[in-house]
């Protein structure tokens, strides 16, 4: 099994939440692995301007979750996920989703409608727990 550690932002905006639409249409937050010699709110902020365009500052901790899943693109290997999300406010930037990682809108999701968008219970809790944290 193999393990990976990623970073995320849950960007937030006025009354709006950062979301992305990958190609199969499923609604998911900014997160990627943390690269050698880099920082957990180093990469959750790379990460976020990576895929969204938007740059972004963090203004706190939210949580961690841990998940497996298969991945169907690579011997259908069980992947042990640790993800690691901070709350984050929008500094600078055009949204802009990054194609080459598969995903095709980049929008601000309003917070009371994110649940209708969000498609795993687990970032659905970060949000809940961010938008919290916000208020």
């Amino acid at each position: 099994m193999k393990r990976v550690h990623s970073a995320g932002g849950i960007v937030i905006k006025k009354n709006s939440i950062l979301m992305l639409r990958k190609t199969n249409g499923d609604w998911v937050l900014p997160k990627g692995r943390i690269e050698t010699n880099e920082s957990e709110s180093e990469a959750a902020i790379r990460e976020v301007e990576e895929e969204t365009g938007i740059s972004a500052e963090i203004l706190g901790f939210i949580g961690n979750i841990n998940y497996k899943y298969r991945n169907i693109w690579y011997n259908n290997e069980i992947v042990d996920k640790y993800v690691t999300w901070y709350l984050m406010e929008e500094i600078r930037g055009v949204l802009f989703p990054l194609r080459k990682e598969g995903f095709v809108e980049a929008k601000y999701i309003p917070i009371d409608r994110f649940e209708s968008y969000a498609k795993y219970e687990d970032e659905k809790k970060m949000i809940r727990k961010a938008v919290k944290e916000n208020s």
